[in-house]
């Protein structure tokens, strides 16, 4: 006796062999839904099959998300607890849920329907996927990031990787609140993004440092003009005066590109107060940084790298991309100027999110850039049953802080104080 996967894959060649794409245009969702029960029972009583109400209703929803949506996977992005998704062939699908990743019980038809899908979501965006053009990133409607790598690339079956929009956003109190950080390291973060200081975060894949970006822009003020550059379109400013830039790559003649790092020498011409750059991978580094130097401030980005450290070292190999005629020493003396704060945050092994420290860009020592770290997460030795907990501690703020600076200048002085006392 045929199992269900066999009854859906039967019932669905001959339904789709006969429908018309045409009409499809014309139906509402309601009335295509309604059309496929009728001829889901319609097949049924022909074909005599024993089908449970239950599994027929099933069979109608995955008809109707395979031809409007995103076929098996629908449900998951309709599912808000669900952040990541990930298709690595027809019967392996996983996703993302409170920072833990899990199997599904989702699966596909055959390999040709993940490629179907895989295809569709490609030439929504105009682009095409296939055997000559086996990599795709693409970015649906909802804002969610989509990355596709099918055969030859993908040995075992198209991969289709989601990260999902985030409709849900989070404030500096809220990640407090969750623990992500301390209440006095929300005060201070948000006295920072006030007083204009450029900001680095750094953090590895899925660490939240997009989240932590929204978070940060909304304490930029409604009278400054932001440009903000991006791969995929995910930042969510709320301020009036805001412009988006995002990436193309080439199309199918292979030709028309944009990169960052266009945009970011573009932006500069476009008279911006703030130039905010979603995530830092390369040559335009060179660019944020002369951004940050020349009256820019309050200029924000993201990168790769898993300590504060790391970020510094990234940063000076991406400038090198851009420009290997500048020496070591320029290149740290140019972040020195122009970074200030660097926020490391990392998404550790039990699912939480949690900022580790918030560290200061005070100068140079030697052939050093000097960091100073103003606050860190200190996990406890004895952990609860696979949860991390720990403490957050601060050493407090020195002499020469730029912040006790520009809090002094932007009148945020005694906010400041309320954080770690008098600071003169």
């Amino acid at each position: 006796m045929a199992n269900n996967k066999d009854i859906y894959r039967t019932l669905r060649t001959r339904i789709f062999d006969v429908i018309d794409a045409e009409a499809l245009t014309t139906l509402t969702p309601a009335q295509l839904q309604e059309q496929l029960g009728q001829a889901v029972d319609l097949l049924i009583s022909q074909q005599r099959l024993p089908l449970p109400r239950l599994v027929r209703n099933e069979f109608v929803d995955n008809l109707r998300n395979e031809l409007i949506g995103l076929g098996p996977i629908q449900p998951l992005m309709d599912d808000d607890s669900i952040t990541d998704i990930m298709v690595n062939g027809p019967d392996h699908v996983f996703i993302e849920r409170n920072g833990l990743v899990e199997h599904s019980d989702i699966s596909f038809v055959d390999e040709q329907q993940v490629l179907e899908i895989a295809k569709r979501i490609a030439s929504r965006v105009g682009r095409r996927v296939d055997e000559s053009v086996p990599m795709c990133d693409a970015r649906l409607a909802d804002g969610s990031r989509v990355n596709i790598v099918t055969e030859p690339v993908a040995i075992d079956g198209t991969s289709i990787s989601i990260r999902k929009f985030k409709k849900q956003k989070l404030g500096l109190e809220d990640m407090a609140q969750n623990g992500s950080m301390s209440p006095q390291m929300a005060q201070l973060l948000a006295i920072a993004a006030r007083c204009r200081l450029n900001i680095v975060i750094s953090g590895g894949t899925g660490s939240g440092k997009t989240t932590l970006l929204n978070a940060l822009s909304h304490y930029i003020s409604t009278k400054e003009r932001i440009i903000t550059i991006e791969d995929a379109a995910e930042l969510q400013l709320q301020q009036p005066h805001v412009v988006r830039l995002e990436t193309r790559t080439a199309g199918i003649e292979g030709s028309g590109a944009i990169g960052q790092r266009q945009l970011v020498i573009n932006s500069l011409r476009m008279r911006p107060d703030r130039v905010i750059v979603g995530e830092c991978r390369g040559p335009e580094a060179f660019e944020m940084l002369q951004a940050m130097n020349t009256g820019h401030d309050g200029s924000m980005t993201t990168l790769h790298a898993n300590s504060p450290r790391d970020a510094v070292s990234r940063i000076e190999s991406m400038v090198m991309m851009a420009t290997s005629s500048l020496p070591l020493e320029a290149i740290r003396r140019t972040i020195v100027s122009a970074v200030d704060v660097i926020i490391q945050i990392s998404r550790l092994h039990d699912g939480s999110r949690r900022l580790m420290s918030i560290s200061e860009v005070v100068g140079i020592e030697g052939q050093s850039v000097v960091l100073e770290e103003i606050f860190r997460f200190q996990p406890d030795a004895i952990q609860n049953e696979g949860k991390v907990v720990g403490r957050y501690m601060t050493s407090g703020l020195m002499q020469r802080s730029i912040l006790v600076e520009k809090a002094r200048f932007f009148g945020l002085q005694d906010e400041l104080n309320q954080i770690f006392g008098r600071v003169t």
